[in-house]
């Protein structure tokens, strides 16, 4: 129970929809009931076609992201292709199940468009679910159940938008350990754009 008391909070959503992948995280970062940044970024850009958010602890998953990124890189430098997001995420992985003996405490959502738009989850020992459509944190189980009623596969940028907005802020609305705004990554194949949304 001590160690609950004080694992960080958070939400994260991802979506895939008809041409692209949305990832959404909210802004405030707590350990425990106390709020430590109310303008914490939980969403990153991986690669140029790939993009990652995170519920947990941001750090760890800054030098997850950072790592991850070096190898892709130099992969993509290798074979004079980049990487496709299934590849991405069998490296993320790779590399938190290396650490697992000292596991690095993030959950993480992993995106991108390959042959097709999809997520991944991604647990703190490495554990890899592809899906199209996560979520993960302390607000996770409101946010589900908004994506659940609101999803349809063939949807479009707008209403996977939608969608992902309302179910964050579904999740900031009952969970006190997430708010203060919203983070989006769009992606799709011209590449990886970022929002805010102050709430």
């Amino acid at each position: 129970m001590a160690y609950e008391a004080y694992m960080p909070g958070a939400t994260a959503v991802g979506i895939a929809y008809k041409d692209g992948v949305l990832l959404g995280a909210e802004r405030r970062i707590t350990l425990g009931s106390f709020v430590r940044s109310k303008s914490g970024k939980k969403v990153f850009k991986v690669t140029d076609s790939v993009g990652a958010v995170c519920a947990g602890m941001v750090a760890d998953m800054q030098n997850l992201v950072k790592e991850v990124s070096v190898y892709s890189k130099l992969k993509e430098l290798e074979s004079r292709k980049s990487m496709k997001p299934n590849s991405v995420a069998k490296l993320m992985s790779t590399l938190m199940f290396q650490n697992r003996y000292a596991p690095l405490l993030t959950q993480v959502i992993l995106g991108g468009v390959g042959s097709k738009p999809i997520v991944y989850v991604l647990d703190p020992l490495g554990s890899v679910i592809s899906d199209q459509y996560a979520t993960v944190g302390t607000g996770e189980e409101t946010a589900i159940g908004v994506v659940e009623a609101g999803y349809s596969p063939g949807m479009t940028q707008k209403d996977a938008h939608d969608l992902l907005v309302s179910s964050v802020k579904a999740a900031i609305a009952r969970d006190a350990m997430s708010g203060n705004g919203i983070d989006i990554l769009s992606i799709d194949r011209s590449g990886i754009k970022e929002e805010s949304i102050n709430l």
